[in-house]
């Protein structure tokens, strides 16, 4: 969360994230991800690398869905969260 706020304080336009939520309790994640999704909707580009796939989608406009490497679906968060290639794969329904 510290380096989160360290790179706020000089204003960028786009930042990349790598697992934000790895390691921390959940209420923690909870509260980054909904600070993220703020952030988001006041203009900051998000590059998001994350396994919870759920909680990403919910943060996000659009987004890319990767296997080995390769992107295998992209679109709208939405889209991507109706998808039942998405629901079956990462989200176990």
């Amino acid at each position: 969360m510290l380096a989160i706020g360290r790179t706020l304080m000089t204003l960028p336009r786009l930042m990349m994230l790598d697992e934000p939520s790895i390691g921390l309790a959940p209420k923690v994640v909870g509260e980054i991800f909904t600070a993220l999704s703020t952030l988001v909707s006041e203009g900051l580009s998000l590059l998001l690398v994350e396994q919870n796939i759920q909680l990403s989608l919910r943060s996000v406009e659009r987004a890319c869905v990767l296997k080995q490497g390769r992107i295998t679906l992209k679109g709208t968060s939405q889209d991507l969260l109706d998808s039942a290639e998405v629901r079956s794969v990462y989200l176990g329904t």
